[in-house]
Formats: C-alpha cells, sequence, structure tokens
C-alpha cells in the first residue's frame, strides 16, 4: 500500500505541474504552435491541410518548413474534445512530459530491477525544470522524446516478452514522423540497441524480422519525401555546413604553406568541419548550459536556472563515476543513449539547444538518482541512523527550495519578462480586429511580429475553402510562404493615397499622423505591442 501511495504522489506531482494553468502559461502561443493548430483544425474540419492537401503522411507543408505530422495528428481527437483553444494545441506534448515519468519508473525498474531507484528516477524528472517547461509548450519534440523513451521500453522489455519488439520498432516510427531530430536519433538508437542486445535478438529473430517489415511499411509514405530539396530545407536553414568560414580558412592556410599535399592534409576543410561539429556538440553538455543558465532561448528555458537543479551535478558526477565503475548493460545503455541523442544538434549553428536534444530524457535523471541512491547506501552504512535521517532531511529542504524557487520565478516573473517572446498580443489584437473589420473596406496589419495570417486563422476559425479561396501568398527567397492578403486584411502597410474606409494594425512607434488612435495592445509587462487605429 505504501508504494502505491508512492507512485500515486508522484504521478500526481508530475500531472499538476505540467497541466496547472497550460493556457494562461506559456503567456500566448508563438507562431510555430499556432500553425500547429490551425494544421490540426483544418484536419479535423476537412481532412486536408492548410495548402488544401489530403492527409498529407511525409510532411505539413505549414510555413514552407515542411512540419513532420505526428504532432498535428495528435491535436486532432483533443480538438474533437475540447475545441480550438491553447491548451488543445498544448494537451499532446503536456501529456507526453506526464506519461514520460510514469515510464520512467518503469524502464527503471525494468533495467536494475531495483524500485526503490525507479520511483527517485521517476519523481526526479516528475520536477525536472527542462521537462515541465517542455511540457507546457506545444513543442514536436516532447512528443517525440515520449516516443523515443517508449521505443527504449519496449525494446528492453521484448527481451523477455518477444512480442513486444514490434511496439519498440512502431514507437521509433512515430518519434521519426513526430520531429525532424528524431530522423536520425531513432535509426541510431535501433543500431545500438541491436549491437547491445545481440545475442537475446537472435533468440528473438522472427519478432525482429516482422517488426523490421513492419516499420519498412510505415515509413513508405516518407521515402519519395526525403529524395526533395524540401526534406534539406529545415537541414540547410539550421545547419553549421552551410557555414563557408572552414572553406574559406582552410583554403588560405593551404595557400599560405605552399599549397602541397601535407598542407592540403593538414588543413583540410573536412577537417575543421568536424572540429566545428564537435564543439557544437559538446556545447550540450556544458555545465553553464545544464545547471546555472539554461538556454538562452526564452521560449525553451525560463532563464533564471539551468536545465536542471544546481544540486543534481555532484549526484550526476557519482552517477557516472559509478558507471565507469561498475559498467552494467543498464548503465551502458543511458550513456549510449546520452551520447546518441545530441548527435543531430552537434550539426546546428545554435547551440546548445534544450528543445533539439529532449530526447535525452531522462538519461540525466536516471544517472542522477543512480548517484543519490548509492551515495545514501554508503551514508547509510558509514554514520548513525540520526545522521543519516538529519542529511536526508536537509537535502529534501534545498530541494523543496529548489522547486520553489524554480515554480515561483516561472508562474510570476516569467509570463512577465518574457511574454513577447511567446508573442504575446497576437490573440488579443485578432479578437478586436475580427470584431469592428466589418465596419471598414480595408484593413492592414503589420507583421512586424511574424506571421500574423496564422493568428486570424487559428483564432478566425477559417474555415479552409475561405482560406484557400482569400489567401495571397508567395514564397520568399529561403523557400518560406509569406502570406501577403487575407480576405479584406493585407499584411502589408497602406500606400499613402490609400482611399476608403480604412483599420490598420501599427506596430509602436510608426502609427501614422492621420490615423485615430482606437485601442493598444500591451503585453503583460505592458509594453505596446500593436496600435490600432483608423483613418480620419
Amino acid at each position: 500500500m505504501k508504494k502505491i501511495i508512492i507512485l500515486i504522489f508522484i504521478f500526481s506531482l508530475a500531472f499538476l505541474l505540467r497541466f496547472y494553468k497550460l493556457g494562461e502559461n506559456p503567456p500566448s502561443l508563438y507562431w510555430d504552435e499556432a500553425s500547429l493548430g490551425y494544421n490540426a483544425y483544418t484536419i479535423f474540419t476537412s481532412y486536408r491541410d492548410e495548402f488544401g492537401e489530403y492527409l498529407p503522411l511525409a510532411r505539413f507543408t505549414a510555413f514552407g518548413d515542411y512540419k513532420p505530422p505526428g504532432y498535428i495528428y495528435s491535436i486532432v481527437p483533443f480538438m474533437f474534445i475540447f475545441g480550438v483553444s491553447e491548451i488543445t494545441v498544448r494537451l499532446p506534448s503536456m501529456l507526453a512530459g506526464f506519461l514520460m515519468v510514469i515510464f520512467t519508473y518503469f524502464l527503471v525498474k525494468e533495467l536494475f530491477n531495483n524500485k526503490t531507484l525507479a520511483y527517485l528516477s521517476s519523481f526526479l524528472l516528475a520536477i525536472s525544470p527542462w521537462s515541465i517547461h517542455m511540457s507546457r509548450g506545444g513543442f514536436e519534440a516532447n512528443l517525440a522524446a515520449f516516443f523515443n523513451l517508449l521505443g527504449v521500453y519496449f525494446f528492453v522489455l521484448g527481451q523477455k516478452r518477444k512480442p513486444m519488439i514490434i511496439f519498440s520498432f512502431f514507437n521509433f516510427v512515430l518519434s521519426f514522423y513526430t520531429f525532424n531530430a528524431n530522423r536520425i536519433i531513432a535509426p541510431l538508437m535501433l543500431l545500438f540497441l541491436f549491437l547491445l542486445y545481440l545475442k537475446d535478438l537472435i533468440r528473438n529473430f522472427k519478432w525482429v524480422i516482422f517488426s523490421i517489415v513492419f516499420s519498412f511499411i510505415l515509413l513508405l509514405p516518407s521515402l519519395n519525401y526525403f529524395g526533395t530539396k524540401e526534406s534539406r530545407l529545415r537541414f540547410e536553414e539550421v545547419t553549421i555546413f552551410n557555414n563557408l568560414e572552414p572553406v574559406l580558412t582552410a583554403n588560405n592556410r593551404i595557400s599560405y604553406d605552399g599549397g602541397g599535399i601535407l598542407a592540403k592534409l593538414i588543413h583540410n576543410r573536412r577537417v575543421l568541419f568536424a572540429v566545428d561539429y564537435l564543439k557544437h556538440y559538446f556545447d550540450n553538455f556544458s555545465g553553464r548550459f545544464l545547471f546555472t543558465h539554461g538556454d538562452v532561448n526564452p521560449r525553451l528555458s525560463s532563464q533564471n536556472m539551468g536545465q536542471l537543479f544546481v544540486w543534481d551535478m555532484p549526484f550526476l558526477l557519482l552517477g557516472l563515476y559509478l558507471f565507469l565503475k561498475k559498467r552494467t548493460k543498464g548503465m551502458l545503455l543511458l550513456i549510449l543513449w546520452m551520447l546518441i541523442a545530441v548527435v543531430p544538434a552537434g550539426s546546428a549553428r545554435e547551440t546548445p539547444h534544450a528543445l533539439r536534444i529532449i530526447s535525452i530524457l531522462p538519461t540525466f535523471q536516471i544517472l542522477t538518482a543512480y548517484g543519490i541512491y548509492h551515495f545514501f547506501l554508503w551514508f547509510k552504512n558509514k554514520f548513525f541512523l540520526s545522521r543519516y535521517y538529519l542529511s536526508l532531511t536537509i537535502i529534501c529542504l534545498l530541494l523543496s527550495l529548489n522547486l520553489f524557487y524554480y515554480l515561483h520565478n516561472y508562474y510570476v516573473h516569467f509570463p512577465l519578462d518574457w511574454s513577447g517572446e511567446w508573442q504575446y498580443g497576437y490573440k488579443e489584437m485578432v479578437s478586436y480586429v475580427e470584431s469592428i473589420k466589418y465596419k471598414y473596406d480595408k484593413v492592414f496589419v503589420t507583421s512586424y511580429l511574424g506571421r500574423p495570417y496564422i493568428y486570424f486563422a487559428f483564432y478566425g476559425k477559417y474555415p479552409l475553402d475561405k482560406f484557400l479561396q482569400e489567401k495571397e501568398a508567395q514564397r520568399d527567397w529561403f523557400g518560406f510562404w509569406e502570406v501577403n492578403k487575407l480576405g479584406k486584411i493585407s499584411f502589408k502597410g497602406p500606400a499613402e493615397n490609400e482611399d476608403g474606409r480604412i483599420l490598420i494594425v501599427s506596430k509602436p512607434g510608426k502609427f501614422p499622423s492621420n490615423y485615430r488612435l482606437l485601442k493598444t495592445i500591451r503585453n503583460l509587462a505592458g509594453d505596446e505591442v500593436f496600435l490600432i487605429g483608423e483613418k480620419t
């Protein structure tokens, strides 16, 4: 009974920390969330995406960034139940973060046959700032991380229960269809799991072959897509390998050294790219990122502490030390998992990046729990029970204070300080414009915050037929779609001699003198976001 109460407490805490005020904090939908939501809405209402394509399987065109389809389809059932809202868009990510806490417990119990370690690992993930933060936004990567965890769990379970291996493959395929980074992580994870459990897999040969064939069939819709230019667009946008600096540096050094074969070998641009990759790869393990400052992007961290708690550090290091000392199969799996999850992020310009490497969870929490567990075993055997319980109480108090500090900052200061980073004001602006636009012949909306059309489409619940009929769009130089007009609403500024009844939505400091101000939209910090007025 006591063990059940502990599990209920951990799981309830995990749910509460991820669901409480889900629609209010983060303070608004940023543009990718709005895009996911509107494409889910068009699928729900017409079985087509915003471009009119029938049930896309390989990708959704969206802004021209070609989003994987997994997260969009996961929103649809919730939209059927709850309608169009911020919570609906975020529920798949929220539930993924919650369920990761549950399956971390089962995975650790399976790997180490230790319930205390499983409780502790699950608890640490339940209160993890990294997991909480990512579970509260509509992040595709968080759902993919959940599928990745399920893939590992069912693979391990499949060594005892042979049919479970097919669920492992199925979840890795789902992660593949949910987030771009997992299109690299999933096959690498499977490769190393195969190597780690090769002897067991030989005895499970029939189910393995069946799982491979089944997965191949599921991946067929994406095969043609990966031969297209569009499939490489996102990679080319973020990769370090488009940077010409290593090439120029290599050429200059080769020229300086006389241009011989030795110079070309020493200063080969591929070597410089490899060094650059390793730098970006290991950025994701920096102490500043993990324990003190976190991701610099306010959408990806609370900006006042690391992705992990600072007190995690000594116990995480102890867990890594014990791995090097004991080298069990379970610990080897965690280390390989940790190293693989960062492979795609190493090729990106922006590092460290909490979102791209979130499939690394819950390895940090499990290794930290391993360190805590063995530390207290040693402490309990070394000292009197009174000192043991006193130390345990002190550590629990420090943990509670650190968690309270994070939650206070997240719920009180984060929305005020960073509402602008979440495009706060769009919902309020759209609501006001929609309520009065019938009075005007033309409406001009600034696009300085980026992609305003998607907010009119999402919050206005634009029927797809009407959206396709009224939309005027073109592709920019990078291949992204720019929607310039939606019915009477134009997303470019009016001409000086524009005639008729005109409503304008302007950025602060750019409000034209020949317009009368009707309404000011402010963010949660009180800063002006939009100025709405009519021509006098």
